[in-house]
């Protein structure tokens, strides 16, 4: 599996894919989406998440903790195979400290409750952004050696 090279991408935009069933959470995403330059992208299971990632150079991937078939756990295990693995936030009506403690120790980015708080869903957007621009900048050091 691969993504779209990273090199013709627009920097200005950043893409996020949300993964869910329920229409109401990729709205909820979408309502409290700050920055204008952010684009969103839907998919209701792992299939079409994959099709997204084909199509589009996704820099963080928020996703719904129980999908159809499958669960977050799927979408993390698949998006590591990746080239570039964006970071995922894991998202929840019960993100209880069992989640987050499980979620973090498989490699997920974040947790998340629903509803979503504004300021806590930027801030955690924002933050995995740096981080996935932060995993793709060469170690200077390696490259001049």
């Amino acid at each position: 599996m691969q993504q779209k090279p990273r090199a013709t991408v627009d920097a200005r935009i950043r893409h996020i894919l949300s993964i869910s069933p329920n229409q109401d959470d990729h709205d909820a995403v979408k309502r409290v989406l700050v920055v204008p330059a952010w684009r969103l992208h839907q998919a209701a299971c792992l299939s079409s998440a994959l099709s997204q990632i084909r199509k589009h150079p996704i820099g963080v991937v928020v996703c719904e903790h129980e999908l159809r078939q499958g669960t977050w756990v799927d979408v993390l295990e698949t998006i590591k195979l990746l080239d570039h693995a964006p970071p995922l936030i894991v998202t929840s009506r019960l993100a209880d400290d069992r989640l987050w403690a499980e979620a973090l120790n498989l490699g997920a980015y974040d947790v998340l409750a629903k509803p979503f708080d504004r300021q806590e869903l930027n801030r955690s957007l924002s933050m995995a952004f740096l981080h996935d621009e932060e995993s793709t900048i060469p170690n200077r050091l390696t490259a001049a050696s």
